[in-house]
């Protein structure tokens, strides 16, 4: 798994939000996010600021440059 699937899959968790939940807050689907957290698909940057936003996170940190 690419530290991008992991740290989604992490930050959702840790805020207990299930993957549902996470698409009605920030207005992504559902089917996109389970694709993101299972590497099928990654995201674009668009998507990926909207996520740092709402998990208050830096991109770097998002896609794994930092920890």
């Amino acid at each position: 798994m690419n530290k991008f699937a992991e740290r989604l899959k992490e930050l959702r968790e840790e805020k207990n939000l299930t993957q549902y939940e996470l698409s009605k807050q920030i207005g992504i689907s559902t089917a996109c996010i389970n694709r993101w957290e299972k590497n099928l698909r990654i995201p674009n940057i668009d998507s990926i600021i909207l996520l740092c936003k709402f998990f208050n996170c830096s991109a770097d940190y998002l896609i794994g440059l930092e920890d």
